[in-house]
């Protein structure tokens, strides 16, 4: 089983793919372009006078000198806490008070599904010993709170699973971290829909050797009747405090050989899906939800992938099936399964 420094440097591995002596097959140049780079540098040059700091498994831009007077007496930001986490790593948005993103780096081995690295009880984490629990690493100003969930009727979504998250207890509990954690919709979407999504994405590993996902809530502006576009959501919590979401993104790059004979020559796919926060029918296509990788990147803000793989990579839909598997999470709740979603408690029961 990797470590989870190799994890962490994995989902940061991804503009090596195809770099670092890797060749990588372009079968098939992209119709549609696929969009920018990626990963959080930690080494990344900053204006002058700011510097990184880290706090935990929290890093932070924060202002320590400022040639001149304008800046004189702090910076205003904005600050970005980049989570270390020991399957993912995630941006948080304090602003918003849920991630910005988080990215993941899956594999069979990783899911506790591989013959040749297997998973003993000990490494195995449970999801009903797991509870929701307040990011510390995140200051107390501008965290999410356990009350801001209480009766808002939204469900407390994870962005990073925590069937993704296996390994270890460890592992799994920081996926209840509420800087892992989005207001969503739950019957139709949290508990339906988006989980056969995140599903599929697990299982992408039964195809691919190494499975990419980042994971990234959206505000997208709708048309009003006065034929304006605006972007309105909720604040939930009292005060309000933690915004919903209107949309969230997946977007997936995967990598395999070409061939068994040329294991360093990876073939390398890629996608991205906009779903609404909103019920969403069992059997709609996934395909239906397909969007350019770059207009999650211009949406969002961020830059996802780097240039090569934009230039060279694949849809996921040419290289695999689109196509969701459905699993009633709420009749398995019914039987007595393990996919439930725990009810809220009221603040201070924990």
């Amino acid at each position: 089983m990797p470590s989870s420094t190799v994890v962490h440097a994995a989902v940061f591995a991804v503009g090596a793919v195809i770099g670092a002596g890797t060749a990588v097959a372009i079968t098939r140049r992209r119709q549609e372009q696929l969009p920018s780079s990626v990963p959080v540098s930690l080494t990344s040059t900053v204006s002058p006078g700011v510097e990184l700091q880290r706090t935990g498994h929290s890093s932070a831009l924060q202002a320590k000198e400022f040639p001149g007077s304008v800046l004189k007496y702090g910076h205003p930001g904005p600050i970005s806490d980049l989570l270390t986490r020991k399957v993912y790593v995630a941006g948080y948005d304090r602003r918003l008070r849920h991630p910005s993103w988080t990215a993941e780096h899956l594999t069979r081995a990783m899911l506790g599904q591989s013959a040749l690295e297997p998973v003993t009880a000990t490494e195995t984490g449970d999801r009903s010993k797991s509870t929701f629990e307040e990011d510390k690493d995140i200051p107390t100003f501008f965290r999410a709170r356990l009350a801001d969930y209480f009766k808002s009727g939204y469900d407390r979504g994870h962005m990073v699973p925590a069937a993704d998250a296996k390994i270890s207890q460890e592992a799994m509990d920081e996926t209840f971290l509420l800087s892992n954690i989005a207001p969503q919709v739950g019957n139709g979407f949290n508990r339906h829909y988006w989980a056969y999504l995140e599903r599929w994405c697990r299982d992408l590993t039964q195809s691919f050797s190494d499975v990419y996902v980042f994971t990234i809530p959206l505000y997208l502006p709708k048309l009003d009747t006065d034929g304006k576009s605006r972007v309105t959501y909720e604040v939930i919590g009292n005060p309000p405090n933690v915004a919903v979401p209107t949309h969230f993104a997946k977007v997936v790059l995967t990598t395999r050989p070409v061939s068994p004979s040329t294991p360093h020559i990876s073939e390398v796919s890629a996608g991205a899906f906009v779903l609404p926060n909103a019920p969403i029918p069992h059997d709609a296509p996934l395909k239906g939800f397909i969007v350019p990788v770059d207009a999650v990147e211009k949406a969002a803000g961020l830059q996802i992938f780097p240039e090569e793989v934009k230039v060279g990579a694949r849809h996921i839909c040419q290289t695999t099936n689109c196509q969701l598997v459905v699993r009633r999470f709420d009749d398995a709740q019914k039987m007595g399964g393990k996919d439930t979603q725990k009810a809220i408690a009221a603040p201070g029961t924990r």
